[in-house]
C-alpha cells in the first residue's frame, strides 16, 4: 500500500485528500496542512515511487487508472467513505481519474496547476524527455523541466521543492512515470468531457504560462466550473502563495460542504 498520513481532527469533518505531482510527495503540502487541520481532517499520499511509498510496482501496462486505484485503496484502509480532493501539477490528472472512475468517493476536485491539454512547447519538452530518458540522468531532466514550467525568481521556492522532493526518485522510476505521457492529450480531452457533476475548482498561477491557457478556454465554456487565479505566482501556487491559496480553497470547500448539507 501507498505511504499516507491522516490528520485526524473529529468524526463529523469532512475528509480532504492532497494529491502531489510526479517527481514531488506529499510533503509539498507542508504550508496547507496546518491550516487545514482547523476546518478538515486531512490525508496525505505518497504516490508509487515517491516519497516514502514503495519503488518497483510498475506492471507493464500501467496506466492512471492504476495509480488512481492505489489512492482509493487507501480510503479504503482508513474507511474513507468520500472526500474532497486536492490535486497539484500531474496530480490533477490521477484527481481526475478517481472523479471519472470512483465519482461515489469524490465531494469535490480542486485542481492546481492543472494539466488538462498540451500545447506544442509542452508536447516537445515531452518529447526531449522521452527520446533521452534512458542515457541522461534523470535529476538533470527534472531540474530542466523545473526551471521551464518556473522560470521566474519568485518561483525558486517551488523549484527547490520539486527538486529535492525529485531527489528521493530513481531513474527507473522517473523513466516509469515519464511514460505515462505518451498519447496523454486524448486521454485529457476525454475526462474533460464530463466531470461526472463533481464540484470542480481550478487554482491556477497567474504566471503559470504553460498550462493555465487551456483552463480559461474550458472554464468560458463550461459555467459549472470554477476557476481562480493566484496572483504573483507560477505552477505551484500552494508554496508560491500559500496564504491565499488556503483561503480561497478552503473558502470552496466549506461552501460544497454547506451545499450538501442542504441537498443531501
Amino acid at each position: 500500500m501507498l505511504h499516507y498520513r491522516t490528520y485526524f481532527t473529529q468524526q463529523s469533518l469532512p475528509w480532504v485528500t492532497f494529491i502531489h505531482g510526479a517527481g514531488g510527495s506529499s510533503s509539498i503540502w507542508f504550508k496547507q496542512i496546518k491550516e487545514y487541520r482547523k476546518h478538515f481532517n486531512v490525508l496525505v499520499i505518497d504516490l508509487r515511487g515517491h516519497g516514502q511509498s514503495e519503488r518497483g510496482r510498475w506492471r507493464k501496462g500501467d496506466t492512471f487508472k492504476d495509480i488512481a486505484k492505489e489512492v482509493i485503496d487507501v480510503l479504503d484502509a482508513e474507511n474513507i467513505k468520500h472526500s474532497h480532493f486536492i490535486g497539484i501539477s500531474l496530480g490533477t490528472i490521477v484527481v481526475q481519474t478517481i472523479t471519472s472512475e470512483y465519482t461515489q468517493y469524490v465531494r469535490s476536485q480542486t485542481l492546481c496547476g492543472a494539466i488538462i491539454q498540451l500545447d506544442i512547447r509542452t508536447k516537445f519538452l515531452l518529447w526531449v524527455g522521452r527520446t533521452t530518458k534512458r542515457f541522461i540522468p534523470y535529476m538533470l531532466l527534472y531540474k530542466l523541466f523545473a526551471w521551464i514550467i518556473m522560470p521566474n525568481r519568485d518561483h525558486e521556492e517551488s523549484r527547490l521543492a520539486f527538486v529535492n522532493s525529485a531527489k528521493k526518485m530513481c531513474q527507473k522510476e522517473f523513466i516509469k512515470w515519464f511514460s505515462l505521457t505518451r498519447m496523454i492529450n486524448p486521454y485529457l480531452a476525454k475526462l474533460q468531457l464530463d466531470h461526472k457533476g463533481v464540484p470542480t475548482f481550478f487554482v491556477m498561477g497567474q504566471e503559470d504560462y504553460l498550462f493555465r491557457a487551456p483552463v480559461e478556454e474550458l472554464v468560458k465554456r463550461d459555467p459549472s466550473l470554477s476557476y481562480v487565479t493566484i496572483r504573483k505566482s507560477g505552477h505551484v501556487c500552494n508554496i508560491d502563495q500559500p496564504q491565499e491559496f488556503n483561503d480561497r480553497t478552503i473558502e470552496y470547500i466549506k461552501q460544497q460542504e454547506q451545499i450538501f448539507s442542504v441537498t443531501g
